[in-house]
């Protein structure tokens, strides 16, 4: 069998390292207490208006489970927040598998942690778009790129890693967390990974429709020439 099929996997999962990143940031102030709640020593690494509206939300006990992305990586966030969660040590902790023993020693090389949830939503690109007046430059800005990249590492790699996309689901997970003793089922995981791989192809789609329906005119009209 080649190096990268796996054929040994958990059925129940442990999460311990969370990465958050949301646009949407309703369910928040009753889902992270609950995951502490029932792990006090869940790890969460969030950026930008997510770190600061979690530890808002957290008070004190942030100061013990709660890191800034780029104090992790090492890498600080780009002006605008441009460039924020691409990095290798959060890919490899959201693609390494359990049982293979390159991905573990990959982890131990570059002190990387093997991330078990992700919880993300996506810039608000169809809001955007359905603004009165809105240009191709406004919808180009809105258009998610780390995103997306975070939700289809981490639903791709659903036999270890909990992809979540949507605040409603928020009550279910704590639910089944707490049924497991803090655990997610492959089960669980492989209908988070559904659920992810869905919303981001609806985002894509929207772009795509989006894109399709302007000519070249409404993308030039948003820029002065360049030098």
């Amino acid at each position: 069998m080649g190096k990268n099929v796996v054929e040994k996997i958990d059925d129940q999962v442990k999460i311990q390292t969370i990465l958050v990143s949301v646009s949407d940031k309703s369910g928040l102030e009753s889902f992270i207490p609950g995951l502490l709640e029932l792990n006090p020593k869940i790890l969460i690494l969030s950026t930008g208006g997510t770190y600061g509206k979690i530890k808002e939300i957290l008070g004190k006990k942030a100061d013990t489970c709660l890191k800034q992305v780029s104090d992790y990586t090492g890498q600080p966030e780009t002006q605008g927040g441009l460039v924020k969660t691409l990095d290798f040590k959060i890919y490899l902790g959201l693609l390494t598998e359990t049982y293979n023993d390159d991905h573990q020693e990959d982890l131990k090389r570059t002190s990387a942690l093997a991330i078990d949830m992700v919880v993300v939503n996506l810039y608000p690109f169809s809001e955007t778009i359905s603004k009165q007046g809105v240009s191709v430059e406004d919808a180009r800005g809105n258009i998610d790129i780390g995103g997306p990249t975070m939700i289809r590492a981490s639903a791709k790699n659903f036999i270890r890693v909990a992809s979540v996309v949507d605040p409603l689901s928020y009550p279910l997970i704590l639910e089944n967390l707490k049924a497991n003793n803090g655990s997610l089922s492959l089960g669980d995981r492989f209908g988070l990974a559904q659920k992810a791989f869905e919303h981001t192809a609806d985002y894509d789609r929207t772009i795509s429709s989006y894109l399709g329906s302007k000519l070249i005119n409404d993308v030039n009209s948003c820029y002065k020439p360049g030098e």
